[in-house]
């Protein structure tokens, strides 16, 4: 039995891929370092990155792929969450961030137009996400892209939730006024298939 939580990246991972693409993924758009991959995960052929950090990944934006329309079957994506990182943070020093959360919620609500350009009709589109609290702000993001998700026509497969043994505290947070982040999401969507022409007798069926 597949369960929808788990303190491991690498299990939940080895889920989807059993669960909804088993040949693996196709892409991976924000591949960074490439630490999907550590523990046996299948690296994709395609590996996309705004700054590579190592070999074989191809710069790109993932909100303007070099990609055909309609060219892949499955692709991972892994964006920064937060905006305003600081020098100060872990986060911001290993991953670039955003300017303002208006700016983050441009970006994903655009990466999830050009998932849909690039991905084939039945394609499936698994994304990372996780919600924050900025200057004593609730920011729901994986709230958001269910939202424009349901808007643009996607089909909502599933969600796992990855519990994080790992208290996420500010360099800057003296008091706390919200719960502490301590999970992440990742959304399972599929590209709805192609309607096709019915004859009759299947409409009357």
């Amino acid at each position: 039995m597949i369960p929808t939580v788990s303190s491991s990246q690498t299990q939940i991972l080895r889920w989807i891929i059993d669960l909804y693409v088993p040949g693996g993924f196709d892409a991976d758009v924000t591949y960074s370092r490439g630490l999907f991959y550590r523990d046996g995960i299948p690296a994709p052929r395609l590996r996309f990155d705004i700054a590579p950090q190592v070999e074989g990944v191809v710069e790109a934006d993932c909100r303007a792929l070099p990609l055909e329309r309609r060219s892949l079957g499955s692709l991972i994506v892994d964006l920064p969450f937060i905006h305003h990182p600081g020098k100060e943070s872990r986060i911001g020093q290993r991953f670039s961030g955003f300017r303002s959360q208006a700016e983050l919620r441009e970006c994903y609500a655009d990466t999830l137009l050009e998932m849909w350009r690039v991905l084939t009709p039945g394609g499936v589109l698994v994304w990372k996400m996780q919600d924050c609290v900025e200057s004593g702000r609730q920011n729901w993001t994986h709230c958001h892209v269910w939202m424009w998700a349901m808007r643009s026509g996607w089909i909502v497969e599933d969600l796992f939730v990855q519990v994080s043994g790992r208290v996420m505290i500010g360099h800057n947070h003296a008091r706390q006024f919200h719960a502490r982040k301590m999970h992440s999401f990742w959304w399972v969507l599929r590209k709805p298939a192609e309607r096709r022409s019915f004859t009759t007798r299947e409409r009357t069926a």
